[in-house]
């Protein structure tokens, strides 16, 4: 319908347009051309990191990050429950690892505490390593995903992982762009994906920037990137007689995506704006009426630079089933949606171990993320607001 209001949709413009021809005109379109360098340098520039490895996905990415961390069969990752499945799957059950599932905190990010807990109480050291006594397996990592653009807390979670010998992965798929500021000290400056030993970032249609279908991987270690660029690119070790030195993938980026890409990088900070002003007029016109609350992010005066990628309702105590508000408001036009099914519950996981669930299970409940484009009018959002109320 014409004043159909999407839930999150690209925002490309004439740039976008001209970058992408300049690939179509030179006949590089594929996974050969200069572009895919540049936007790796590029967006390591703005990551104020040594590299970054595109890819196709942020799956891939991650699945990348993986083999790069050397997770091995059999190893336990701890993940979050509160997250999409693509977070938790190419980390464990691409590698043949098991996660252990830990519930959120009101970030809706990993809780630090349950993690904390698990690795004290049911977990021991043996020659360095960390095992669960349960299981007998290896404790090898802990990945921690930047929830709908908000910060997890890192200085417990950096403290946890180097306490307990974990590598620790960062999914900041949601989040580029969020950053520690001044006020966050030994952190500030920091952004999500740059502080554990490997970071991963998407560039999927719905992200704040995109190239389509697309992601990228920084490392704080550069034998890490390398073989992650490596892998990415089938391991060929001799490209004239077409050698490869080990089972490699083709997760490459395509050279129209990384166009795409740039002129999407340099709006970046734009479209941070803009998510900024609609979660603000939301906040303004909801949070607190008819029961209703805007979930906060960490802000400034905590330290932290939200991107807002999305922006979560949570309506306990509005007296209307989730459900029925999604459907009503579709009705509309109004296109929203709940928060993930938690992984833990998903089909292939019932017999990993769960802990600290009540947050997620509650928030899992009640929330309805709101339309949140970065093309969204002001006129369109308050569209948005009207419709809620008047439910």
């Amino acid at each position: 319908m014409a004043d159909f209001i999407p839930l999150s949709v690209p925002n490309f413009g004439a740039r976008e347009a001209a970058y992408a021809a300049e690939a179509i005109t030179s006949g590089w379109v594929s996974t050969s051309g200069g572009k895919v360098t540049d936007f790796e340098q590029q967006l390591a520039g703005y990551l104020g990191m040594p590299r970054a490895v595109a890819a196709n996905a942020g799956s891939s990415a991650l699945h990348l990050a993986g083999l790069a961390a050397g997770i091995r069969r059999g190893d336990e990752v701890l993940v979050p429950t509160l997250t999409f499945i693509a977070a938790v799957n190419p980390i464990t059950r691409y590698l043949g690892a098991e996660p252990v599932f830990f519930g959120c905190d009101d970030t809706l990010c990993i809780d630090p505490d349950a993690v904390e807990r698990f690795c004290a109480e049911q977990c021991a050291f043996r020659a360095g390593k960390l095992y669960n006594k349960k299981t007998g397996a290896r404790v090898a990592a802990l990945e921690v995903v930047h929830v709908f653009g908000n910060m997890a807390n890192m200085p417990r979670l950096l403290e946890i992982a180097k306490t307990y010998h974990l590598t620790l992965i960062e999914d900041a798929t949601e989040s580029l762009g969020t950053h520690y500021t001044q006020n966050a000290g030994a952190l500030a400056g920091k952004y999500a994906g740059t502080m554990g030993d490997i970071g991963c970032y998407s560039f999927n249609g719905n992200k704040i920037i995109t190239t389509g279908a697309g992601g990228a991987l920084v490392a704080n270690h550069a034998d890490w990137a390398e073989h992650a660029k490596h892998l990415s690119t089938q391991a060929k070790s001799d490209l004239l007689q077409f050698l490869h030195d080990e089972v490699g993938y083709n997760y490459r980026m395509t050279n129209v995506q990384a166009c795409l890409g740039l002129a999407q990088l340099e709006r970046l900070e734009e479209f941070i704006a803009i998510k900024k002003a609609r979660y603000d007029q939301y906040v303004a016109a909801l949070d607190g009426k008819r029961g209703l609350r805007i979930l906060p992010f960490v802000e400034e005066s905590a330290g932290v630079r939200p991107n807002r990628w999305f922006y979560s309702l949570y309506t306990k105590g509005f007296g209307i089933p989730r459900d029925e508000i999604i459907a009503r408001l579709q009705a509309q036009g109004i296109q929203t949606r709940p928060v993930w099914a938690l992984v833990h519950e998903q089909a292939d996981y019932p017999k990993n171990a769960a802990y600290g669930l009540e947050k997620a299970l509650d928030y899992r409940k009640y929330i309805v993320n709101l339309p949140c484009s970065t093309n969204l009018s002001e006129a369109d959002c308050a569209r948005v607001i009207d419709a809620v109320l008047a439910l």
